[in-house]
């Protein structure tokens, strides 16, 4: 395939001409509260999705609001598209979190200011600051150039904070209209100030609740006590029995689809230099408890994990009320690593626990969630092409790093399109995301819109799926 990338070097002064405007851009999208899980405000969230779809529209792609079972998406593309060019996708949400306590706020939360180099305001980095470098990065080259250097579409999601599941269905129900070669996603972190990263892995979630059921009302301890099966003293047992003396998961077969972490990947991952000790601090503990024969970086990035979330039985009100409770719950977690199956895991959790059931009790299971791991090539051509979009745009080569959370979408668009996915955070963890006082860096911000242009050019080059086909 003959396809020269395009030669521009006016989209950078564009970029760098337009700062002033972007800011206040950005500062009215920021003015609007898209608080998706609040009925109050989906007026809010509607206006936020058909001014963002305003703005996609004058840069000559074929826009339109498009409904989902929750709040409307945004979807853009460009017209007619080239099929000897890469299509790339930009994913990202216009919805934000609730902003209470709204006294713990140094300033109002819809209405922005920058102080210290920072743009505060609810939304600011998660995700509207972000999401908005990848429709200005694009922009630029078409208000220099009047095209691309790659064909583009663009999802962008209201329902986000409320949820996802919206987004979810719809990304499955409609693999033909997202199709592309590459998913880009800004809605994370770099690895520190000053120091950008490409995530190429995300841990899968198995949620679950576990009910053991004892007598049919809660008893007087004295006189049922030492005759009748208490639910609370035999779940907090079974629990107790699901790590083994090295804190090994004990759930049957709950390894037999992990793969063990190459060297190569645990070299990258200690060159990160991350400091343990400053990592127990931040969580004000002093000591870490895991899985013998790895590092806490390891364990908390690429190793499957069981954890109680919650319990709740019988009496914990003031004062005593002595009881043998008639029920005992607790919901708890695994995160899951690449080739680990959710559904067997979720049906080796229960089968555990009904296991562990003793006579006298009945067990209800209750699945909320799951979501299989994600893992990207780092030698793929999409994420060389990033990397060296990130050294352009930031000064130096982006850190490669896994994360122990979950992005549910990012197992959608996987699954859905077979495409890889891109994770090019531009926040801080710093950034009071979910929290008072949320905000995002000034500077990071212009770096993502120079980065957001630069990788159309970088991904020019990249055969397409396509190419070949008829």
């Amino acid at each position: 395939m003959s396809n020269p990338i395009p030669e521009n070097p006016d989209y950078i002064e564009y970029i760098e001409s337009h700062k002033d405007e972007y800011e206040k851009d950005l500062f009215e999208l920021l003015s609007i509260p898209s608080i998706s899980s609040q009925t109050i405000h989906e007026a809010d969230v509607a206006r936020t999705a058909q001014w963002i779809c305003d703005r996609l529209t004058s840069m000559n792609l074929d826009a339109q609001i498009v409904e989902t079972t929750g709040h409307p998406a945004v979807f853009a593309q460009t017209k007619n598209p080239n099929p000897d060019l890469p299509t790339i996708l930009f994913y990202g949400h216009y919805d934000v979190q609730p902003v209470d306590p709204l006294n713990l706020w140094k300033t109002p939360p819809f209405e922005p200011v920058i102080n210290d180099g920072f743009i505060y305001a609810r939304g600011a980095s998660d995700d509207k600051g972000q999401m908005f470098t990848h429709i200005l990065g694009p922009e630029a080259w078409y208000k220099t150039t009047g095209s691309m250097p790659v064909n583009v579409k663009y999802i962008l999601e209201g329902d986000e904070e409320s949820g996802g599941d919206a987004m979810d269905t719809f990304v499955r129900n409609n693999a033909d209209l997202l199709a592309c070669d590459c998913v880009v996603i800004s809605d994370s972190q770099m690895f520190a100030p000053g120091r950008p990263a490409i995530c190429y892995g995300l841990r899968g979630l198995a949620y679950v609740e576990v009910i053991y059921k004892g007598p049919n009302k809660d008893l007087h301890s004295g006189t049922f006590g030492g005759a009748i099966t208490n639910p609370a003293n035999a779940l907090c047992k079974a629990i107790a029995g699901v790590h083994d003396d090295k804190y090994n998961v004990t759930f049957p077969g709950f390894y037999a689809d992990v793969e063990n972490i190459q060297l190569a990947e645990q070299e990258r991952l200690a060159g990160l230099g991350i400091d343990e000790t400053e990592f127990l601090a931040s969580a004000g503990v002093t000591d870490s408890v895991g899985e013998s024969g790895y590092t806490i970086t390891e364990r908390h990035w690429a190793r499957p994990t069981f954890d109680v979330n919650g319990i709740i039985s019988g009496y914990t009100g003031e004062g005593s009320k002595t009881v043998l409770p008639a029920v005992a719950s607790a919901k708890m977690s695994c995160r899951l690593v690449p080739y680990q199956d959710p559904e067997k895991i979720v049906e080796s959790i229960r089968q555990y626990f009904q296991d562990a059931c003793p006579p006298g009790i009945t067990m209800e299971f209750i699945v909320h969630s799951y979501t299989p791991a994600v893992i990207v090539d780092v030698n793929n051509p999409f994420v060389k092409a990033a990397a060296k979009t990130l050294e352009k745009a930031f000064g130096r080569s982006p850190e490669f790093t896994r994360d122990g959370g979950s992005i549910p979408i990012v197992s959608a668009f996987t699954e859905a399109l077979n495409s890889p996915v891109l994770l090019l955070g531009w926040g801080q963890i710093t950034d009071n995301i979910h929290s008072p006082n949320e905000r995002f860096c000034l500077a990071d911000f212009h770096r993502g819109i120079k980065a957001s242009a630069i990788l159309l050019k970088q991904l020019a080059g990249i055969e397409p799926k396509s190419a070949g086909k008829e």
